[in-house]
């Protein structure tokens, strides 16, 4: 005899729907290698995020501008949306089924967890500008502690090695679940309900970022695997079957196809293709393309203008070096434009060092010449040789002490004195090396260095760049308008 048991109504209901099946079915073992597995979805979720981070965008502007979320858009992002609802369900968001989740964004009837969104009428455009970065900041914390970066178990080799647990509360439940499955061969029922739940809340709040509903997630754990909205439970000794759907408040609008709560298999509907989404997520590929084209351009404009000296020279920072041999030697200056296409004037530009002595008021020695001169002038001396940044110098050992630095003349350039030396040097083929010494060629030497060179391709370049972007730019958006023009002309699909 079925008995008729009334669940309190609960407030409106919300349009992210979430759904899986009463039970889960799960192997013992198929979880310790459902990474493995997943791999293929992870590589295209890869690129379905970036186009629904794209398509995003897109519909900011369409809400802005008429207040409607392009209908086209929203079905794709929807159904990255389940896709990755389908892939957490089957791997460590879940571990709730050994079902393989399909390759498509649309619903599928017979896979154990579906996810539907209502379709708004009308979506506020001062929400639009604020919701997805500021209203759901208190969300974000929430989500960022239930999801994290998932459930992992390393070894952490330092000095205090250890073994370190860590990652999203999602992951570890659902790794505890799999663990119970192994042991006991059954899905703890209330770990399963949690879990679905927990989903449940973490897709509310993507789609409410996702500019796709203006509702305000709750703050409200809806657990098992059906939403609770003011339902009638038929429970009889055969067990619980799925329970009708609450009818949908006035004015709501329910997504086509969307599946009932309670279980029933949903209508899939139509529209994007394999060549669509194939064709919108090189669009947003070929966007993202020209966001990098175009800052780029920016940045080396930017530079080339404010980040010069007053000779118009792009300058390092002010490096300190020294040695307490006799000579601190910068070698492997190789410079080889025989048979090149590109010659040092294009590239470099003529090149200006700064050299300042480290002790104040002492005279410091910069010449740079032949690198088979300069070793041959050192011979047995000691000095240091810069590797470049970050890297310690090599250090030479030797007993002898060079001449004055002055006293010979294989020199290219060379500048002398107290305060700061500056030289500027036109690059010419050669292997050159270029030393810094006190000009006695005395043991004991520091410098303040600076270097810089006029690039003089920088504007060229970043001109390029932006031009570059925009075209970039222009053929993103003809595959986007293509890829839903073409949404727009395919029949829904029952």
């Amino acid at each position: 005899m079925a008995v008729t048991t009334p669940y309190a109504p609960s407030p409106t209901p919300y349009p992210v729907h979430v759904d899986a099946v009463d039970q889960p079915a799960v192997s013992r073992w198929l979880w310790l290698v459902k990474w493995l597995l997943a791999i293929p979805h992870y590589v295209v979720l890869v690129f379905l995020w970036a186009a629904f981070v794209v398509l995003s965008v897109v519909a900011l502007f369409a809400i802005l501008f008429t207040g409607r979320y392009p209908r086209a858009i929203f079905d794709f992002n929807v159904g990255v949306l389940r896709w990755w609802w389908r892939v957490t369900y089957y791997s460590y968001g879940a571990l709730a089924t050994d079902q393989y989740p399909p390759f498509t964004l649309a619903e599928d009837p017979s896979y154990p967890a579906h996810l539907e969104i209502d379709y708004p009428d009308h979506l506020s455009r001062g929400l639009a500008l604020v919701k997805w970065w500021l209203l759901a900041i208190p969300h974000y914390l929430i989500v960022g502690i239930l999801v994290g970066s998932g459930a992992t178990v390393a070894w952490q080799a330092d000095s205090d090695a250890r073994w370190v647990l860590g990652g999203g509360l999602v992951g570890l439940l659902a790794l505890v679940a799999a663990v119970v499955v192994a042991v006991t061969g059954a899905y703890p029922r209330p770990l399963y309900d949690l879990l679905l739940g927990l989903n449940r809340w973490v897709l509310r709040v993507a789609a409410y970022a996702g500019l796709m509903t203006d509702q305000y997630p709750p703050f409200r754990l809806d657990q098992g695997p059906h939403e609770p909205h003011g339902r009638m439970d038929l429970t009889s000794s055969g067990g619980p079957p799925p329970p009708p759907p609450a009818a949908p408040p006035a004015g709501h609008q329910r997504a086509s196809g969307q599946l009932p709560t309670g279980g029933g298999a949903p209508v899939a509907r139509g529209g994007w293709g394999t060549g669509s989404v194939l064709t919108v997520v090189i669009g947003t590929l070929a966007a993202l393309t020209s966001l990098g084209l175009l800052s780029g351009g920016v940045t080396t404009l930017v530079a080339s203008s404010v980040a010069r000296d007053a000779d118009g020279y792009v300058m390092s920072r002010v490096e300190p070096v020294g040695s307490d041999g006799h000579a601190v030697v910068f070698s492997d200056l190789e410079i080889h434009t025989a048979g090149a296409r590109w010659v040092p004037e294009q590239v470099i530009g003529d090149v200006k060092v700064t050299v300042t002595s480290g002790t104040t008021g002492a005279a410091i020695f910069f010449g740079i010449g032949p690198g088979a001169d300069v070793d041959a002038f050192l011979g047995s001396a000691s000095y240091s040789v810069e590797r470049g940044p970050g890297l310690e110098p090599r250090e030479v050992a030797g007993s002898g002490s060079p001449n004055s630095p002055s006293s010979v003349d294989f020199w290219d350039a060379t500048r002398e004195g107290t305060g700061t030396q500056e030289l500027v040097w036109t690059p010419k083929d050669g292997d050159w090396s270029a030393v810094i010494m006190n000009p006695d060629g005395s043991a004991g030497v520091t410098a303040d260095v600076a270097v810089g060179a006029t690039f003089p391709w920088m504007g060229r370049l970043g001109v390029g760049l932006i031009v570059a972007g925009l075209l970039v730019a222009a053929l993103s958006a003809a595959l986007i308008t293509l890829a839903m023009r073409e949404v727009a002309r395919t029949p829904a699909r029952t």
